[in-house]
């Protein structure tokens, strides 16, 4: 990276236009100095130890006219940046913005590089690159999920979840080169029975990671709810009137359904892609055999699968759908909802699990409702734990790395291999997930994340 650090940096913050506030931001060793300049001395006391708040009046048109502003200045290592730092807030007129960014620089500062302030806090330690990343997520959301998701991340919860999969690494990395020390005495800090479970607790980690990341790269940036049920379970009628449209092709004959249907709605508040598949079934011919892939390769990406079974089915069939269900909800996320729950008396209802979800296609009633349940269940079960595209695409090839490595020092483990080259994939696989946070790095990958942050930022 060709921008040197130790230099002070200044840039409009805040967004461009006209708006009621703007924003200047000036970070690096000289930033006392540059306020000093710009700024009546006796505006900036002389011994500022925390970050304060100030009222100034800031001279403009060559010192014929002064606007009042608010100054914000972190004088220590305690900000964002890692290092001293000011903004300057004040009315977000751009030609006056303009000409004050144009004064703090010809004061000491110059010009900051895309992402420069981002970079530097992360340089710092103040965030990792996964919250690197989230700050970008933040600018560039597009909706309300979107930008929960990215904030999520900017919080730290991914980066926590990776800092202590990868302390419990360490600790079974110590435990078995404590071993290599008192080899000769024949201990065992841990043994292979306790090895191969924590080797297995971390691959399945791992998995759970590269399944969010492979879904975020294959989907829209929504998450992906898919209807699933039993022929004729009235799966298509709900998705008609879900989306609100008459997409899908709608029979009294079961198994009328054997493309699948994606479209994308609104569920409380989050976006989703509403997927309507084949009904589950065993398949007879080509055609069925076509449509269960299909079925198939959507389960594997769906994030949420919402369970459909009619409430007027006899006993046979209810005991097929328990049947099914079981398995499905033993690999995917199941939302359970009762359909066509017009075609039977209301008392007989009553007396069905309240914990349900209801609907009638047919006569539009709890749709709302399901909407909702829906938004409520993602919300809860995923939005913790996913991360945004661009984290998803630098992180991929490391997670993908990490798991073959786990896999090969389960292999020793089985074929009673030396604990030093158990030892030897552990590290690699530590090195892999130290990728992902930015504890290793290159330069390259810190010029394809930062390059694409806008100035300011």
């Amino acid at each position: 990276m060709s921008m040197n650090l130790d230099d002070t940096i200044a840039a409009i913050a805040s967004a461009p236009g006209t708006a009621i506030r703007g924003i200047l931001r000036i970070s690096g060793p000289s930033v006392r100095e540059v306020l000093t300049r710009i700024l009546n001395e006796s505006s900036l006391p002389d011994h500022i130890g925390a970050a304060q708040a100030f009222s100034v009046s800031l001279p403009v048109a060559e010192g014929t006219l002064s606007v009042p502003a608010q100054l914000l200045f972190w004088p220590n290592q305690r900000s964002f940046t890692g290092e001293p730092l000011a903004e300057i807030h004040l009315v977000g007129s751009p030609p006056l913005l303009e000409e004050l960014l144009e004064r703090i620089c010809l004061s000491g500062a110059r010009p900051a590089e895309r992402g420069e302030f981002t970079l530097r806090a992360f340089l710092a330690g103040r965030i990792d690159l996964m919250q690197a990343e989230a700050v970008l997520g933040v600018i560039d959301a597009t909706d309300s999920s979107e930008l929960t998701t990215a904030l999520e991340q900017l919080g730290g919860g991914l980066s926590s979840q990776i800092a202590a999969a990868r302390e419990q690494l360490l600790l079974h990395l110590a435990d078995l080169e404590a071993g290599l020390d008192f080899v000769e005495e024949d201990i065992d800090f841990v043994s292979r029975p306790e090895l191969t479970a924590r080797l297995d607790e971390a691959a399945r980690w791992i998995e759970l990671l590269l399944s969010q990341a492979d879904n975020r790269l294959q989907s829209t940036g929504r998450w992906r709810v898919v209807l699933a049920g039993l022929p004729n379970a009235g799966k298509s009628t709900l998705f008609n009137r879900l989306v609100g449209t008459d997409a899908a092709l709608v029979s009294a004959v079961a198994g009328t359904t054997r493309d699948y249907l994606s479209v994308p709605i609104r569920c409380g508040n989050v976006e989703v892609d509403l997927v309507d598949t084949a009904g589950w079934e065993e398949a007879r011919d080509g055609i069925e055999q076509a449509a269960a892939l299909l079925r198939d390769d959507q389960f594997q990406r769906a994030h949420l699968i919402v369970w459909c079974a009619a409430a007027d089915w006899d006993a046979n069939q209810q005991a097929l759908d328990r049947q099914l269900l079981d398995q499905v909800r033993q690999s995917r996320d199941v939302l359970q909802v009762h359909t066509k729950v017009d075609s039977i008396p209301r008392r007989e209802l009553e007396t069905q699990d309240d914990s349900l979800c209801r609907v009638s296609a047919e006569q539009g009633t709890g749709l709302e409702s399901l909407r909702d349940a829906i938004g409520r269940h993602l919300s809860s079960s995923h939005g913790h734990t996913e991360m945004i595209g661009s984290t998803a695409a630098r992180c991929t090839e490391s997670l993908h790395h990490a798991h073959r490595g786990i896999q090969r020092a389960r292999h020793l483990v089985d074929l009673q291999a030396g604990d030093e080259l158990i030892a030897l994939e552990l590290r690699d696989v530590l090195e892999q997930l130290g990728r992902l946070t930015g504890k290793v790095y290159t330069d390259d990958i810190l010029d394809r994340i930062f390059s694409r942050f806008c100035i300011g930022k």
